[in-house]
């Protein structure tokens, strides 16, 4: 199979899709123009941790696993095999990095829930940081969402990693064996509760504080009722977060703000809320960014899947693209980009 990594977003979710169904078919694969679309082209340290640990799990043999590389042959030997697996970004950039480990473990994550056993993973890097889900996503929406579909898996964060530094820690307990079946996740249901997080590291208290009181005035204005714990994490860095999510009859959503130099803490606080407000307004089921990542599991899953989300991104496109490559018309799209809408993943029984 060769994948052009150009193609849609030019990013590292194509890459990261494409590896994970090889890891699974046992199908040579070739990836070319690898991350074309981003300003630093090609294998960075939390891509190349994906590919190598996407070859561990399966024996697979690799041309171009470097830094910088803008193509790759993966060629597994084996199915994928259960077992105890360290992954670290640092190793790849033969120093400190903030590669996203929550990238890495959804490169691995469907091959060893499929895989004849159970696994332990220990991920090094980026916990928290831009461009990707951070833990408390994974954690409150992301493994939810997918142990309806019947994926068993355990996250535990041990360390927290901001950029630049990274240092991270996670430990993941996933059973093996496991069975999918389709999801119909059309209608959210009712809202349950809404919760959320005010987490900062090696920073003063007040700036957790000022952004709890910040969400929470932004979302009581709305008569949402919600409770924020306030974490003081452990990390050798500086970083915080405001995460917020919510549980209803059928699903979870999340969404995120990070802080930066110069943002003040209230700024932080007001972005997640409204991301938060902005979805419950909405009838979606699906956040935008748990729209694109149910997709993969969703075509190995026993029967359909039907979804609606707050949006169609060019995420959910591109992988929409991938895992028809493999799995011609499987995947079905109805909407506009940048609109709310609907997917469709038609796997036959």
């Amino acid at each position: 199979m060769e994948i052009d990594g150009s193609y849609g977003e030019g990013g590292g979710q194509l890459l990261r899709t494409a590896l994970a169904i090889a890891a699974l078919t046992g199908e040579p694969l070739k990836v070319d123009r690898i991350r074309a679309g981003r300003r630093k082209p090609g294998l960075q340290p939390q891509h190349l941790t994906a590919v190598r640990a996407a070859a561990k799990i399966c024996d697979a043999r690799l041309e171009g696993d470097r830094l910088n590389s803008q193509q790759i042959v993966f060629a597994p030997q084996s199915a994928p095999q259960p077992g105890s697996y360290t992954f670290d970004v640092s190793q790849a950039a033969k120093g400190g990095s903030a590669g996203s480990v929550s990238l890495i473990l959804q490169t691995v994550l469907l091959p060893l829930v499929l895989a004849g056993g159970p696994s332990q993973i220990t991920l090094r890097g980026g916990t928290h940081v831009a461009w990707s889900p951070p833990l408390d996503y994974l954690r409150h929406v992301y493994l939810p969402v997918l142990a309806r579909m019947g994926i068993a898996a355990k996250l535990q964060i041990e360390k927290w990693g901001w950029y630049p530094m990274g240092g991270g820690e996670i430990r993941v307990t996933i059973e093996g064996d496991g069975v999918l079946h389709g999801l119909d996740l059309r209608e959210r249901g009712a809202v349950l509760r809404v919760r959320g997080i005010s987490a900062s590291s090696n920073l003063p208290k007040h700036i957790r504080t000022r952004q709890e009181a910040a969400a929470l005035r932004a979302l009581r204005s709305r008569g949402v009722n919600a409770r924020i714990d306030l974490v003081d994490a452990l990390s050798k860095g500086q970083g915080t977060i405001v995460f917020l999510w919510a549980e209803s009859e059928n699903t979870a959503a999340g969404f995120a703000s990070l802080g930066e130099p110069g943002k003040p803490a209230e700024r932080v606080a007001a972005e997640a809320a409204g991301e938060l407000l902005a979805y419950l307004d909405g009838t979606a089921a699906l956040d935008r960014h748990m729209a694109d990542q149910l997709v993969l599991p969703a075509a190995f899953a026993s029967g359909a899947t039907d979804f609606t989300c707050d949006e169609i991104t060019p995420h959910l496109l591109t992988v929409a693209w991938a895992v028809n490559q493999f799995y011609p018309d499987r995947v079905h799209v109805g909407g506009i980009e940048g609109k709310p809408g609907s997917c469709r993943v038609d796997v036959k029984e």
